[in-house]
């Protein structure tokens, strides 16, 4: 593997931090700007200081990736193009994108700029990124909680550029399927402003006792990732980005991170596997730097694990390394990073004094073809005089024209050659190398500047075009909402198919439907419950899980005989990686994307119906006045636990190990909330479930000037009784139009308050 090809990513959490990085030797930086970045809280770039970092890097043969991972509200997609036309002008080498409306905007609008599929976006295999390489993506950012073998089979199936994270925290939930922070809150991880709720600690219990000891409370707070053992590994897996997290970190920990790094990665280029070995002296300036509670390997060689858990609180201090700190802030942070030039200036009595300055182009460029020229560059300046008594020598002339001062060069090698009887004023020399340097720098990044495309009809892309709304409304308006509900378990299966048959017979126009949970349900009952279902003149879909993996692909393979002899109307959709599998082995099925496939704005709409959506479900971060401005008219979830977390990680396995049997406990806060986590061992993943439920009871105006496709209840934790009281309120409410009595201990989620 050559060096060229594999990446350490360093983060950028400010200026200072990406100027340590580079200093540190890192190939490329990620950082955000101002607005629609994942880290909200970070010193975050203005424009001015963005286009400066961007020429910082170019000139120093490093790559520059801006965060543009949230998911963004309908009103402010108006606001990206005139946002990013600069810092693409400046060169900016990629975007990291969340939001498929984003991503859709970009490759219309810079088509030519490089799209790198962000973590956020929860792909979990081969299917999702083949799918997103041929949207337009370069990169792909796995979800975190991926395999050695899982990354592998992504790249040997696409061939794509495969990120990964080496180092620094990890989070309890996959990546963008988090709203533990949002929901109770309302500070959303997806819009770059996470409370860290999984840092806190909590009580596990069942039954109403407690199944954790007092001094291990942090069930939900991840140990910091360290690669360094296991590099070759990852390296050999396809991966050729090893990104380093830490934009809310400081650039004496970058610089350290990057430099270890650094170390371990040309170690592995140059000596290769056999040769490979790790300092443990290496390991302890990493925890050093930073220790949350000690380090994981993560889950490249293992699915979750008790090993992986803080678990215990991190002592209130620790003495800091100073020697260490010093040695970086010297060394690294405050140092200035010079660029090596060579130069040649000739003199001669009458005609004008010649400087010439050369650059090896590796040196700032980071991909360079074969023989490509050095870069070469001269002015003339002012006419040197004949000396009318002591002529100037070579070594007062090379002196005076190697001061370079605050320029990012420094001669390495300067030649002077002078004929005759020279003199020339020292501000003639200094104007003459001041404009060379100048120009050499100018020339260096303007190589990666461009124009960006005129907007034009582009424009009618844009939020205030009536008309392009309408391919959405025709793909989810309906004069009468569907009503349907998900079931998780046999009795509310039973307490939703006795009411919708009896509601049915009454009402024949209205459409009813059944999600069964396939985490729950069982494959060989498919079949039964679909034509009973199918009976009583209600549609049938199967709900398949948030997170598609090598277990759920086995699942679903092994059972594909039952699942399309099982007559479903549609397949409810949880992740990006299942439209890609099924259009493989189930091709025409109508699919139903699930509320974790985001739609936050038209635009993202749009693109999940090109990805095979036939419905959507409105994001649960939205309000009803957001929901309207984007005119999502999809399915409406008005009833149920919304799930505030999914995990890899498993609370039954980190407590008392693993009996593969699904179970639910409960996680209690510092303030006494509770919340429901249910280990899906078929999937082999958790979920952790609100305090309460969602209940839009009392709404029925509002939501009906939203014209949804459909409305939907969500049962999970409930028992019959409280399903079907539950069922037929919402049934007078809203489709009949009478008051219903309330719910209690409910919450309205975001319907009315939104997010920041």
């Amino acid at each position: 593997m050559e060096k060229r090809n594999v990446e350490i990513l360093a983060p950028a959490g400010s200026y200072e931090s990406m100027v340590a990085a580079v200093n540190a030797g890192a190939d490329a930086v990620y950082i955000g700007g101002s607005r629609f970045g994942a880290r909200a809280y970070a010193d975050n770039l203005d424009e001015e200081a963005m286009i400066r970092a961007i020429d910082f890097v170019h000139l120093h043969g490093c790559r520059i990736y801006m965060t543009v991972n949230t998911l963004v509200k309908e009103k402010e997609l108006p606001d990206l193009y005139p946002y990013l036309k600069p810092y693409y002008e400046a060169g900016l080498d990629a975007v990291i994108v969340q939001d498929l409306g984003v991503f859709s905007c970009i490759r219309e609008w810079f088509p030519d700029l490089h799209i790198h599929v962000s973590t956020q976006m929860t792909v979990t295999g081969k299917y999702s990124a083949e799918s997103l390489k041929e949207m337009g993506a370069v990169r792909v950012v796995p979800a975190r909680e991926l395999s050695l073998a899982e990354i592998r089979a992504i790249y040997d199936r696409t061939g794509m550029e495969i990120e990964t994270f080496v180092h620094g925290a990890l989070c309890y939930c996959y990546s963008g399927q988090c709203l533990f922070s949002s929901l109770i809150g309302g500070r959303s991880g997806n819009r770059g402003r996470c409370a860290q709720t999984c840092r806190l600690p909590f009580d596990v219990s069942r039954d109403g006792k407690y199944i954790n000891k007092k001094n291990e409370k942090y069930v939900l707070s991840l140990k910091d990732l360290c690669t360094l053992d296991i590099l070759p590994d990852i390296l050999e897996a396809g991966v050729c980005s090893l990104k380093i997290e830490g934009r809310m970190k400081s650039p004496r920990y970058t610089a350290g991170v990057v430099n270890i790094y650094r170390k371990y990665v040309d170690m592995y280029l140059s000596g290769g596997r056999e040769n490979y070995r790790v300092d443990p002296a290496d390991r302890r300036i990493l925890l050093d730097l930073f220790d949350r509670g000690g380090q994981t390997e993560g889950y490249y060689r293992s699915h979750n694990g008790r090993d992986m858990v803080v678990l215990k609180e991190k002592p209130a201090f620790r003495e800091a390394n100073s020697v260490l700190f010093d040695y970086l802030d010297k060394t690294y942070v405050n140092a200035v990073k010079k660029i090596s030039i060579k130069g040649a200036a000739y003199l001669e009595p009458g005609k004008p004094i010649r400087l010439t300055v050369s650059v090896p182009v590796s040196e700032f460029r980071s991909e360079t073809k074969a023989g490509a020229s050095d870069l070469l560059l001269w002015e003339d300046g002012d006419p040197a005089e004949e000396a009318k008594n002591a002529p100037m020598d070579e070594e007062r002339v090379r002196k005076q024209l190697m001061k370079t001062g605050d320029s990012p060069f420094v001669f390495e090698e300067l030649t002077v050659t002078m004929r005759g009887n020279v003199f020339v004023p020292v501000q003639s020399l200094n104007t003459l190398r001041r404009r060379v340097l100048e120009g050499l720098e100018k020339e260096m990044t303007g190589r990666f500047h461009r124009t960006a495309p005129a907007m034009e009809a582009k424009t009618t892309r844009m939020p205030e075009a009536e008309s392009d709304r309408a391919p959405q409304q025709e793909l989810n308006a309906a004069e009468k909402p569907e009503f349907s509900a998900l079931v998780s378990c046999a009795e509310q299966f039973e307490a939703v198919l006795s009411a919708m048959k009896d509601w049915r017979e009454k009402e024949e126009d209205r459409g009813y439907g059944i999600y069964l949970d396939s985490a729950e349900f069982d494959a060989k009952d498919w079949k039964t419950l679909a034509e009973r279902c199918h009976a009583a003149g209600i549609s049938c879909y199967l709900m398949l899980p948030r997170i598609f993996r090598d277990e759920a692909e086995q699942y679903f393979r092994g059972n594909m005989d039952r699942l399309k002899k099982a007559g479903f109307d549609a397949l409810g959709v949880g992740s990006m990686e299942e439209p890609g599998f099924l259009k493989e082995y189930m091709p025409g099925t109508p699919l139903y994307f699930d509320h974790g496939m985001y739609s936050f704005n038209h635009m993202a709409a749009g693109t999940l119906k090109e990805y095979g959506a036939a419905r959507i479900t409105v994001p649960v971060e939205l309000n009803a006045r957001e929901i309207r401005e984007a005119s999502l008219s999809g399915e409406l979830i008005v009833y149920g636990y919304l799930p505030v977390m999914i995990s890899a990680q498993c609370i039954r396995k980190t407590m008392e190990g693993c009996t593969k049997k699904t179970e639910t406990l409960r996680l209690k806060d510092r303030k006494g909330k509770e919340f429901a986590v249910r280990n899906q061992c078929r999937f082999c993943c958790n979920t952790i479930y609100n305090e309460s439920p969602l209940s839009l009871l009392g709404l029925s105006d509002e939501v009906k000037r939203l014209s949804p496709a459909s409305l939907r209840l969500q049962f999970t934790l409930e028992d019959r009784k409280t399903t079907e009281a539950v069922l037929h309120a919402f049934h007078e409410e809203f489709l009949e139009g009478r008051d219903a009595a309330p719910i209690k201990d409910f919450t309205r989620g975001h319907f009315k308050r939104g997010v920041e």
